[in-house]
């Protein structure tokens, strides 16, 4: 069941891991956190998939890309596979992570207890406001935006994360991406213009609840008059299974 081949290089060139893949990975290693915290050590593909939301077929083309098979009969070892997906994603070691922008987003982030399970550090918050520069947010003291720089070079920070508003997002992002920093998660709800070798993910917090929306615009339209909501296949107490899975924002949203 444990393969000690290494994984192949995350790429959407031919050979690499599909992008597809990649984007699903998280979803696995969450299912799989669940599964241990449950005494769980071994796990049926099905079982996986079911927990993950996608079909077994998938999930079984996907864990391949990890040269992880599992065994017919018995299932995949539930602490190897945590190990595998973990290792491909690059959380087998710690990432440094800045916060800019200390505002209600910026405190729930911080207070999101999942980064530092997952891996993640949260080294330093840089706020411009002097009413919150000098506060203390989790185990942090808000730093002063203008030593963003510093604080890049001082912390070796991998990952920036911009949750300040839209006015000052791509001001933010030139400084980071000039600091050094190559990953970026942007809140801010617009469209930031990176160079070659920038890697940027949006949280649109606003845009899920639109999908909700629109789905729960259907699902009444559709209904007869006067029955209430009960939910369908593929719903989650009455919300589409995909809104459902998503793994941040729902748990950000409630301590925001």
């Amino acid at each position: 069941m444990h393969s000690n081949a290494m994984p192949p290089e995350i790429s959407g060139t031919p050979g690499g891991i599909p992008e597809a893949t990649v984007a699903r990975l998280p979803v696995y290693l969450r299912a799989l956190y669940g599964l241990a915290e449950r005494g769980i050590s071994t796990v049926a593909s099905e079982e996986l998939a079911a927990a993950a939301g996608v079909n077994s077929a998938k999930l079984r083309k996907d864990l391949s890309h990890l040269g992880s098979y599992g065994i017919r009969g018995v299932g995949y070892d539930v602490d190897y596979l945590v190990y595998q997906v973990s290792r491909t994603l690059g959380l087998t070691q710690d990432w440094p992570v800045v916060i800019v922008g200390a505002g209600n987003l910026g405190r729930a982030l911080a207070n999101y207890g999942g980064f530092i399970s997952r891996g993640f550090t949260i080294s330093a918050m840089l706020d411009s406001d002097p009413a919150i520069v000098g506060t203390r947010i989790a185990r942090l003291t808000v730093r002063h935006v203008d030593e963003l720089e510093a604080v890049v070079a001082r912390h070796k920070v991998a990952i920036g994360v911009i949750a300040t508003p839209a006015s000052s997002a791509q001001a933010v992002c030139d400084r980071l991406v000039t600091a050094g920093v190559t990953s970026v998660l942007n809140f801010a709800p617009l469209v930031l213009n990176v160079p070659e070798g920038v890697d940027v993910r949006k949280v649109d917090l606003s845009i899920e609840l639109q999908i909700l929306a629109f789905h729960a615009q259907r699902r009444s339209a559709a209904r007869p008059e006067g029955e209430p909501d009960r939910g369908h296949p593929g719903t989650v107490n009455g919300i589409h299974a995909a809104a459902a899975r998503q793994p941040v924002s729902s748990e950000l949203a409630a301590q925001a």
